[in-house]
């Protein structure tokens, strides 16, 4: 098949290209190569793609632009049976400060694609949306019913996002999946991420810093779970016009995780604490039994295994990902 990724040199992105490189699909991606939280990263995944073509008989194909202008993303989606858009100005924090930036690639880049994939009559649209999307629970774990009600400029560009999505599939016809994706973590994920954090800094004796109290919780997803939910969608047309949670089915406290990084590598250190951030969600946990029925979702990846997975991962790439971290 013929696949679009748009944003496929970052942290998913990545992965999903690498995947479907593998499996033989001839896969482009659209990415404008910003440096937000790091180029070595964005090259290392390139770099992981093109291998993967090498080695199999897809094919990998580069376009370095920007999805928030039409001509280009015209360009790159033409010919393409399945868009997955991946494409996004990630962090909460940052949407705070930069609130319209966000705006524009989130939600005009998004508006931008669904144009394209119309005009190219492309078979299937998957867009990467994010549990930011909930907000203050009213209930735990969210279900994809739950009222969205998010508290930070990022959530509010995911919410304006799926529902430009769902207006093309109601209105155009055109076939959309939204996926709410829970906190994912594994390899070559984002530096300024907790799970990275924690890791980097237990691995050189200094003890892990938590954001408030550390009563707040996460449903970390690993990303091996992610692309297994992506690719099902490649052939599955079962969650057509559809929203579906990906998330672990489960959660942690960040301080108990904190505590379960170090216990693994430097259980003689202290947990430190320090403010919190007014942007950061309580609570996230995924009710996946939607995903299940329409997809056959189930997450494989417990948080103690993927922990183990990645300080592995972490170790054998230690010298140019740790300076990333430490930045």
């Amino acid at each position: 098949m013929d696949l679009l990724i748009t944003g496929g040199c970052g942290f998913v992105g990545g992965h999903l290209a690498e995947s479907f490189v593998a499996d033989g699909h001839d896969v482009t991606v659209l990415d404008n190569l910003d440096d937000f939280y790091s180029l070595d990263i964005k090259r290392y995944n390139v770099s992981a793609a093109r291998t993967a073509a090498d080695e199999s008989d897809g094919s990998y194909t580069l376009i370095e632009g920007d999805i928030r202008d039409q001509p280009t993303v015209d360009e790159a989606v033409d010919g393409a049976d399945v868009v997955f858009h991946q494409a996004a100005q990630a962090g909460v924090r940052h949407s705070v400060e930069e609130p319209q930036a966000v705006n524009a690639v989130n939600v005009t880049g998004t508006l931008n694609c669904l144009q394209a994939a119309r005009a190219a009559d492309v078979d299937r649209f998957v867009l990467a949306s994010s549990s930011s999307v909930y907000g203050k629970p009213q209930y735990l774990p969210y279900d994809e019913e739950h009222p969205t009600l998010p508290i930070s400029p990022y959530g509010a560009s995911k919410v304006a996002a799926e529902q430009y999505t769902r207006v093309f599939h109601e209105v155009h016809g055109v076939s959309t999946v939204i996926l709410r994706y829970f906190t994912v973590y594994g390899p070559r994920m984002r530096p300024n991420m907790a799970i990275s954090n924690f890791v980097s800094r237990c691995m050189n004796d200094e003890p892990p810093v938590v954001y408030g109290d550390g009563s707040q919780t996460r449903d970390f997803t690993y990303v091996d779970d992610i692309v297994t939910a992506n690719r099902t969608l490649l052939t599955s047309d079962a969650a057509d016009g559809e929203v579906l949670n990906i998330g672990s089915n489960d959660n942690i406290d960040i301080r108990s995780l904190a505590a379960l990084i170090r216990d693994r590598l430097a259980p003689g250190l202290d947990l430190e604490f320090t403010e919190r951030y007014d942007a950061d969600a309580e609570h996230t946990h995924a009710d996946v039994q939607k995903a299940h029925e329409r997809i056959g979702y189930e997450p494989t990846t417990n948080i103690r295994d993927g922990v183990e997975k990645f300080i592995g991962w972490y170790r054998d790439n230690r010298d140019w990902y740790e300076p990333l971290v430490r930045n």
